[in-house]
């Protein structure tokens, strides 16, 4: 797990939905940051997942811990930055924040637990790798299982500063990932699709077949398949149960 702290500073549970979930132009505060700390918090964390909707490799989640004291302008949310924006702000954060950890669950995971089961794990195992520990956590649409109060919020990733840096730090770092992967299957394009179910990679798809990093628990790359290779989850886990509460949501 990467993790890292920032330099030192100078001196009942819900799902909170937004009236208006499709609007990516949420103005990004840290209202819920600023509101957990009148309740007593001190330590919180913002944590977030991407690559949920990928073919390939793993499902990568960050948790960062923002310093109020150092504040980062331009948090918003990973999707709507582009590549250059992404990173300068990945290091920004990564320096100013007062703790960052990434965790992942690769796609042997993926196939055995569901992807949605897997983004949870690797959202639980970004906070268990940070280097100091929250008392309260500022989830993207999920609940993890770690004794910790936490708070989900619908598309958090755009209205909450703490999970628009998480979300921020796992893109950039799961992007480096699929361009390293990139030179050990060029024939997939990983670099420009990252892995997700683009035409361009679902041709090569067709033609190369899946490589064992592949999610094989996705009907696309099944069906790419000759030979079958999954049999289900484990624990035979329903076809509903990979998109109950928010989990339909879509790729990061």
């Amino acid at each position: 797990m990467a993790q890292g702290r920032g330099e030192p500073a100078r001196n009942p549970r819900r799902v909170v939905r937004s009236s208006a979930t499709s609007d990516r132009s949420i103005r990004c505060v840290s209202t819920y940051e600023n509101l957990a700390r009148e309740r007593g918090y001190a330590c919180i964390a913002g944590v977030d997942e991407v690559g949920r909707g990928s073919l390939f490799g793993p499902v990568f989640a960050a948790a960062v811990v923002l310093n109020p004291e150092r504040p980062i302008r331009g948090l918003k949310d990973s999707k709507v930055l582009d590549a250059c924006e992404r990173a300068d702000l990945a290091t920004e954060i990564q320096r100013k924040c007062l703790g960052w950890a990434v965790g992942a669950a690769d796609a042997f995971e993926i196939d055995q637990i569901n992807i949605y089961q897997a983004s949870r794990l690797a959202m639980r195992r970004a906070v268990e790798a940070l280097p100091l520990r929250p008392d309260y956590l500022l989830i993207d649409a999920l609940k993890i299982d770690v004794p910790i109060a936490q708070e989900p919020l619908i598309d958090g990733d755009a209205r909450c500063r703490a999970i628009a840096a998480a979300s921020i730090v796992a893109k950039v770092l799961r992007d480096a990932c699929m361009d390293r992967w990139q030179r050990v299957f060029p024939v997939y394009n990983l670099t420009s699709n990252k892995g997700y179910s683009t035409p361009d990679h679902r041709k090569a798809l067709q033609e190369h077949g899946p490589t064992a990093l592949h999610r094989f628990s996705f009907e696309p790359v099944r069906m790419s398949c000759r030979e079958t290779w999954w049999n289900g989850y484990r624990g035979e886990a329903a076809q509903q149960d990979l998109f109950s509460g928010t989990a339909d949501r879509g790729a990061a």
